[in-house]
């Protein structure tokens, strides 16, 4: 057996592990940053600084390249979703703590399953379907709506896991012509000019510490999807998969250290719900891939 598939696994691991805590941080700034400057102004700089990176890595050499797309429609359709979902999460740890916000959006996953159906024609069996209820169910724990504990800005980590999960089904779409440097280099730079046109009008002049911090989310996020996407060059995604749900601990104790903030017995339950589903459907869809390969 060679040793070094065990080792470049691990490596994978540690760099997921790694993502999910630069993306927990990221959101923590995200929040203290959402109450003194708008969220247009936030995500703009961080797709700024996100742009810069990915240019750099790519070159000038291979950037025209990289840019020809053989779905150039779906690749700007997932770029400008992107950008409407990065509003979403920043507005989502506005208004709500760092581990209920992250326990909703968890649901994507599910969601992903539920339109992969309608949107890539692929089959879902009974078992994973009763896998999407009851994570669903898990979200309405976290929710708990009638209860008096209903909060309307749960609205936006919904939205957000809904586009997030629309955001990857078209990933996948793209992906099958398009190489990942391609849909990076799209993401960053439409999302950067779009959010140019309108960044402006909603600008609010950062002190020191305000330039700091917003410099340092996009850092924090381009290193983050740097990480993941390394990660997945090294190692399978079905080994790393269930490690993406270390972003539950890691928004848990950025809440709790930064903002004082412990999600309750109900939040802990739902995400618990919502994330075992989510490893489930997951490890069905890798039986089934698995079982592809060996009937071709």
């Amino acid at each position: 057996m060679d040793r070094a598939v065990p080792r470049a696994t691990g490596r994978g691991i540690l760099l997921v592990a790694l993502a999910t805590l630069l993306f927990a941080v990221m959101d923590g700034i995200s929040r203290h940053l959402s109450q003194h400057y708008p969220v247009v102004q936030i995500i703009w700089v961080r797709h700024l600084v996100f742009l810069g990176l990915a240019l750099v890595l790519i070159g000038p050499r291979r950037l025209v390249p990289t840019f020809r797309s053989r779905q150039p429609a779906i690749q700007w359709l997932r770029s400008l979703i992107m950008v409407v979902n990065s509003a979403m999460f920043v507005l989502t740890f506005k208004f709500l703590p760092l581990a209920d916000g992250h326990a909703i959006v968890a649901a994507g996953p599910l969601i992903v399953v539920a339109l992969s159906v309608p949107l890539l024609g692929e089959a879902v069996g009974v078992r994973r379907w009763a896998a999407v209820l009851v994570g669903f169910a898990g979200v309405l724990v976290i929710l708990r709506p009638g209860f008096g504990v209903f909060d309307a800005a749960v609205i936006f980590p919904l939205l957000g896991a809904g586009l997030y999960a629309l955001y990857q089904i078209l990933t996948r779409l793209v992906g099958r012509t398009d190489s990942v440097q391609t849909s990076l280099l799209y993401s960053a730079a439409i999302a950067a000019g779009v959010l140019s046109l309108i960044g402006p009008f909603e600008w609010r002049p950062p002190d020191a510490q305000g330039w700091a911090l917003l410099l340092l989310i996009g850092v924090l996020g381009s290193l983050g999807h740097m990480a993941i996407i390394t990660a997945l060059q090294v190692a399978p995604a079905a080994a790393l998969q269930p490690f993406n749900y270390m972003l539950l601990v890691w928004a848990a104790v950025v809440g709790l250290v930064a903002f004082g903030e412990f999600p309750d017995g109900w939040t802990v339950l739902g995400a618990a719900l919502v994330a075992g589903c989510g490893l489930y459907t997951f490890q069905r869809e890798h039986r089934a891939e698995a079982a592809r390969r060996r009937a071709a």
